[in-house]
């Protein structure tokens, strides 16, 4: 198979974001992640995945406008749906061979020149799941769960602001509007990645072969006990998520509410305070203590929310407006707290790991989607909302068979303690060194030190082994190599070794 560094090589790289490979500048490149960088990714990731949501409020208009049944219509999200699930099986693993900002901007500029197909928009609109383990890469080790919150949150910012968007354009003007305005925006996330996303190398620039890629994935599912156990727990929240959201238009319509299709719309905004919770919660929680402790309060919150708006949503509309605050800021503070641990797995299989992730996270949608407007149609708003409840309350439990600091499946071998063995460390106790290893300041320093190297230790890159990146205020450590347990992994199976 070719070298994945040749992938995307007509894509020109803006010198500001190219990666330097020259020897006294290894400790500075590539260039160094930052907070705007972060914001990027959250806003391409919010604007991204709305794609899939857009066609959502709009099928009536569309079986009118095109003269065919509704379920005819309703094929639509299916449709794409489906090619949502084949790009994070067949596109996903790609960065973990690929260089992401090639292949990034390949994946969007497809998305954008192909808006109004819409299998094909789906297949290629997995691009925010390209960047979230690049975060888990970039940021440093120890505020990763604060960095991935941010991307986090644009996706579910994304998910919930398409409806309202789509909504209140097909109220003002015509529906074909939101198609043009979506690859409007698609054109821009091309053009503001190209300018301003570094040129970060592959993971694994000696190549994989693909099919062993994607063997990869369910092997380490079988071998590594935290990445089920995470991905069972966003199966049911993400279930809990999209049967609330799939039945609120049918309880907002009817009585005692009787609302609008726009205020119906409008609704999606009040989500927004949730999201705003989730990085300052990863700031000050989620990075300084194990991750257990965050999936246990965000499951605590969504089964709270759950319940509150389950039992007083069908007399009073505080209830759904709680459970739309607490809820969102509950499941976003548990899918960052998981994705923080599982990255922690295999450095060099992050998106395999992500895509495993995600496949059950996707699963549990269809599950809450089907089965919330199943049961809504059957028994209402408390029936369905009972279900969720089940959801949560089985996640909880789930969590529960397994302590924070247990190795195997089942068991709470390890102790109690909530708190971090190393503040180094995403999961409280495997040590990681950077991806990509580079300081942010003290630039003299790493070139004052590069001077002092004979070309044969530049040769050898033992100035690039030196320089290591501080987790804290990006200060440069030289030489001073500490001992530490490292995660390697297996290129071609993704399977942790000591």
């Amino acid at each position: 198979m070719a070298s994945p560094a040749t992938i995307g090589q007509p894509i020109p790289t803006p010198i500001a974001s190219r990666e330097d490979t020259s020897t006294s500048k290894l400790a500075i490149t590539p260039p160094a992640f930052s907070f705007a960088l972060n914001c990027l990714f959250g806003f391409a990731g919010a604007f991204t995945v709305a794609n899939l949501y857009y066609n959502h409020p709009i099928l009536n208009i569309l079986a009118h406008d095109f003269d065919v049944k509704y379920e005819k219509a309703a094929q639509i999200p299916t449709v794409m749906q489906a090619g949502y699930a084949a790009g994070l099986l067949f596109l996903c693993p790609l960065g973990d061979l690929f260089k992401r900002r090639p292949f990034v901007l390949l994946l969007v500029f497809a998305t954008a020149t192909m808006c109004f197909i819409s299998f094909l928009t789906a297949f290629t609109t997995v691009t925010p799941q390209l960047m979230l383990p690049l975060v888990g890469d970039l940021a440093p080790i120890n505020r990763r769960a604060t960095a991935l919150s941010i991307v986090v949150s644009g996706l579910t910012l994304g998910i919930l602001i398409a409806r309202v968007i789509a909504g209140a354009m097909a109220e003002y003007t015509s529906w074909r509007n939101i198609y043009w305005m979506s690859a409007g925006l698609q054109y821009l996330i091309f053009a503001l990645l190209w300018c301003f996303m570094p040129d970060y190398p592959s993971t694994n620039p000696g190549g994989l072969n693909y099919l062993k890629m994607l063997w990869s994935m369910p092997v380490m599912f079988v071998q590594n006990p935290i990445l089920p156990h995470a991905c069972i727990i966003s199966f049911f929240v993400s279930a809990t998520f999209t049967a609330f959201w799939t039945t609120l238009t049918f309880l907002l319509a009817g009585p005692p509410y009787n609302l609008l299709p726009l205020p119906i719309g409008l609704f999606g905004l009040i989500g927004i305070g949730g999201m705003l919770f989730g990085p300052i919660y990863a700031r000050l929680v989620t990075d300084r203590f194990v991750p257990w402790l965050s999936v246990l309060v965000g499951l605590t919150m969504v089964l709270s929310a759950v319940c509150v708006g389950t039992y007083t949503g069908s007399f009073s509309i505080a209830g759904p407006i709680i459970q739309a605050v607490l809820h969102d800021a509950g499941m976003l503070t548990t899918q960052v707290a998981n994705r923080s641990q599982i990255y922690a797995l295999a450095a060099k299989a992050r998106n395999r790991v992500n895509t495993v992730f995600m496949l059950a996270t996707f699963c549990g949608q269809l599950t809450g989607t089907a089965a919330g407007n199943h049961v809504y149609a059957r028994g209402g708003w408390i029936r369905s909302g009972s279900m969720s409840v089940g959801f949560a309350s089985s996640a909880i439990l789930i969590l529960c068979l397994r302590g924070p600091w247990e190795k195997g499946w089942l068991g709470w071998h390890g102790g109690w303690g909530m708190g971090k063995k190393d503040a180094r460390s995403a999961d409280g106790h495997t040590v990681e060194r950077a991806q990509y290893e580079r300081s942010v300041g003290d630039v003299e320093a790493c070139e004052a030190r590069a001077e002092t190297l004979s070309e044969g230790e530049k040769k050898d890159g033992d100035f690039g082994n030196a320089v290591r990146r501080s987790e804290d205020a990006g200060r440069v450590d030289v030489g001073s190599e500490k001992s530490v347990t490292v995660a390697v992994v297996d290129d071609e199976k993704g399977v942790e070794k000591s």
